[in-house]
C-alpha cells in the first residue's frame, strides 16, 4: 500500500473529523433560534439545497422524518418550475448552500420571501447577500476542504450533515420524543425489531412450550425437554400454576451428586423461584437478561402465574434481535 495513498486517508479523515468538531462554536442564539422553530413548526420542514448540499438536505429530511417531524426535500430548481407550490404557509424551509453563490437559490429566495414562508439558512458564508432573505442564519463555516486543491466539497458537507443531525436530535427532544415514537416510523429492519419485538412475538408457546407437573419425575421432564428440543421445562402445580424451572444444566450437575435423581419428583429438584420475564417484555430486554446471566433460556410467566412460554437464546438470534 503506497505510504501516499494512506498519509492521504488520514489527512482526509483529520481534516473533517476538525471541521465537524469546530461546528462547537456555531452552537450560539440563532442555531438555538432554529431548533425552537423547526420543533414547534405546525407544518413541514421543507428542505432545499443544490449539488452535494441538495445529498446532505436529502439526509437530513430523513433523519428529521424519522424522528416525528415530517420533513421533505424539494430541489429549488424544480421549486422554479412549479413545484414551489407544494410550500404551505405553515412550512418552514432550511436551505442548504454553503456559498450562497448558485444561481437557483438566488432566484428561489425572493419567491419564498413572498409567499410569507420562513427561512433557515445554513452555510459557510453568512454575510453572502442572498442571505437578506433569510429570517435565520446558521453558520457551518469551515477552515478548508479535505480535498487537496481546497475545492471539492468535503470537509464543509460533513460540517453540515453533522449540524444537521444535531438540529434533528435537538428538535426532537424538545418536542418530547421517545424512542415509541422512533419505533412508529422505523417498523421494518433491525431498528423496528429491537423497538417493537416483544417476548410474546417469538417464545415457544402452545405445544412448543415444555411444561410438566412438579409431581412429575426428573424422567418424566427428560423426555418433554426432549421433545420440545429445548433443553429446559416449565413446572406446574396441579392447578397450572407456574412453580419452577429445570434445565438440561440442572440434570447435569445434580445426577453427579445423585445417582437416583432420575426417578425423584421433579419439584424436589427444580429451581424454585427462578428468574421469569413477562410476555410484554421488549426481546431486545429479554437480550439484555440472558447476556447478564448467562442463560441459554428463560421461562415467560402471565399475570395470572400461568407458564406462558419459554424464550431461547436461539430464537433471538434467529428473529434477529441479537
Amino acid at each position: 500500500m503506497s505510504a501516499n495513498l494512506i498519509e492521504r486517508a488520514r489527512q482526509t479523515l483529520i481534516i473533517e473529523a476538525n471541521a465537524v468538531k469546530s461546528q462547537l462554536k456555531h452552537l450560539d442564539d440563532e442555531f438555538f433560534q432554529a431548533v425552537g422553530i423547526i420543533a414547534e413548526c405546525s407544518g413541514r420542514i421543507v428542505i432545499m439545497g443544490v449539488g452535494k448540499s441538495g445529498l446532505i438536505g436529502r439526509k437530513i429530511a430523513a433523519t428529521m422524518s424519522s424522528m416525528g417531524i415530517p420533513s421533505v426535500f424539494l430541489h429549488p430548481a424544480e421549486c422554479l418550475h412549479g413545484d414551489i407550490g407544494m410550500l404551505m404557509p405553515n412550512d418552514i424551509v432550511l436551505l442548504l448552500s454553503y456559498t450562497g453563490e448558485t444561481d437557483e437559490i438566488k432566484k428561489v429566495l425572493p419567491v419564498i420571501k413572498n409567499m410569507g414562508i420562513r427561512v433557515i439558512v445554513m452555510t459557510g458564508r453568512p454575510s453572502a447577500k442572498p442571505w437578506k432573505y433569510a429570517d435565520l442564519i446558521i453558520n457551518s463555516h469551515i477552515e478548508k476542504e479535505a480535498c487537496p486543491y481546497n475545492l471539492a466539497p468535503t470537509a464543509s458537507t460533513s460540517a453540515m450533515l453533522a449540524l444537521g443531525d444535531a438540529i434533528a436530535l435537538c428538535a426532537s427532544e424538545k418536542k418530547g420524543f421517545k424512542k415509541e415514537t422512533l419505533a412508529k416510523f422505523h417498523p421494518a429492519g433491525g431498528l423496528g425489531k429491537k423497538l417493537t419485538v416483544r417476548v410474546k412475538d417469538i417464545m415457544r408457546k402452545g405445544k412448543d412450550n415444555p411444561v410438566i407437573n412438579e409431581n412429575r419425575s426428573v424422567n418424566e421432564a427428560l423426555l418433554v425437554m426432549t421433545r420440545t428440543r429445548l433443553g429446559a421445562t416449565n413446572v406446574v402445580d396441579n392447578a397450572g400454576r407456574f412453580t419452577g424451572f429445570f434445565t438440561d444444566g440442572d440434570l447435569r450437575r445434580k445426577l453427579q451428586k445423585d445417582k437416583s435423581l432420575m426417578n425423584r419428583k421433579i419439584k424436589e429438584v427444580m429451581t424454585r423461584q427462578p428468574l421469569t420475564i413477562s410476555p410484554e417484555t421488549l426481546a431486545v430486554d429479554a437480550v439484555k437478561i440472558i447476556k447478564q446471566h448467562n442463560f441459554d433460556n428463560i421461562p415467560v410467566v402471565g399475570k395470572n402465574q400461568k407458564p406462558a412460554g419459554i424464550v431461547d437464546e436461539r430464537d433471538l438470534f434467529a428473529e434477529g434481535i441479537v
